[in-house]
């Protein structure tokens, strides 16, 4: 081998190396865990909601109603740790009460006792602490032991809309809510458990799971007051998220034979509902009992939500593109 050719395989040999090196320095490293997208939760969880044995307590506030013209009065009990995470929003619970009822009923003692259940609840990590309102459900007429609360939009006041939407905007702007409808809840008792469903079915912008303990699904007002009617003029893009829950006591036949053709109109419909019969009847000793049941599938409900929106907001649920033909 001469000079010349020794000098060109020694040039090429070091040209080989460096290459080598280079491509050993252009591999793209595997990401870190901090590099990966994260989503923020939701929904409040036991570190920032301070100390979740805190007694539960509840107000009686007001509002000036211009649907109802007049003010309007509704209880409220806020989550704990509420004051002291001003950054944190929740999601709400509307409890509506029944026949000769009042805001307070679904809270005070040998009624509704709510806030022990939802205490126990929120222990137990069965339901994320909440915004728990409790609406006035009559009309201009006021209450009365002859007649059931109205929730209907009709001569005497549109009680569905000023629950249903005017109450939802007063909420949305005196507290720090969720505005989303998958973390909006509504249920109630007995004309409460009908007026729940339908206040709702009116309401689908701001209510997505619906709840009823021992109530009727047809009214004497028409169709468009009766749920197992109503919904079915419905389109299905509004009611695919919706989530019902109903019960009623096996001693309320009546209403036990209306949970179940309501749930059979439901299930045709292919809207997501849950039926449950248990012994008793209508009395407040059953709603009392069974309001955790109702709560814990209203707790479920959330959490799904959570996960659903943080899973589409990392992309898991977005389609793949397909090439042009």
């Amino acid at each position: 081998m001469n000079y010349k050719q020794s000098k060109i395989l020694l040039l090429v040999s070091v040209l080989t190396l460096v290459a080598c090196n280079l491509s050993e320095n252009v591999v793209a490293k595997p990401p870190q865990q901090q590099d990966l997208p994260t989503t923020p939760s939701i929904l409040p969880n036991r570190s920032n909601t301070g100390d979740s044995a805190t007694l539960l307590t509840y107000k009686i506030e007001t509002y000036d109603s211009q649907l109802m013209g007049a003010n309007r009065t509704y209880g409220v009990s806020l989550p704990p740790g509420y004051e002291q995470n001003p950054k944190q929003k929740y999601p709400v619970i509307f409890l509506l009460h029944g026949g000769h009822g009042y805001p307070s009923d679904w809270f005070i003692q040998k009624k509704g006792e709510a806030l022990k259940t939802v205490e126990q609840l929120y222990a137990t990590g069965k339901l994320p602490p909440s915004i728990i309102i409790t609406p006035d459900g009559y009309d201009k007429r006021g209450s009365s032991r002859y007649r059931d609360p109205e929730y209907i939009d009709g001569p005497n006041g549109k009680v569905s809309t000023a629950v249903g939407d005017e109450l939802v905007k007063v909420v949305q702007n005196r507290y720090r809510t969720i505005n989303n409808p998958d973390f909006w809840a509504i249920g109630g008792l007995s004309s409460g458990g009908w007026g729940a469903m339908n206040v709702g079915l009116h309401n689908l912008k701001h209510f997505s799971i619906l709840f009823s303990h021992s109530g009727y699904f047809q009214d004497k007002s028409g169709p468009t007051n009766s749920p197992i009617v109503y919904i079915k003029n419905i389109p299905t893009s509004a009611t695919k998220r919706l989530r019902i829950y109903l019960d009623s006591g096996t001693a309320d036949i009546e209403e036990i034979n209306e949970a179940k053709n309501f749930s059979n109109v439901l299930s045709e419909l292919k809207v997501y509902n849950l039926l449950r019969q248990f012994p008793g009847s209508h009395t407040w000793q059953y709603w009392r009992e069974h309001l955790a049941d109702s709560l814990t599938f209203v707790g479920e409900q959330f959490k799904s939500a959570q996960i659903a929106n943080m899973t589409g907001n990392l992309g898991v649920n977005q389609k793949k593109r397909t090439p042009n033909n």
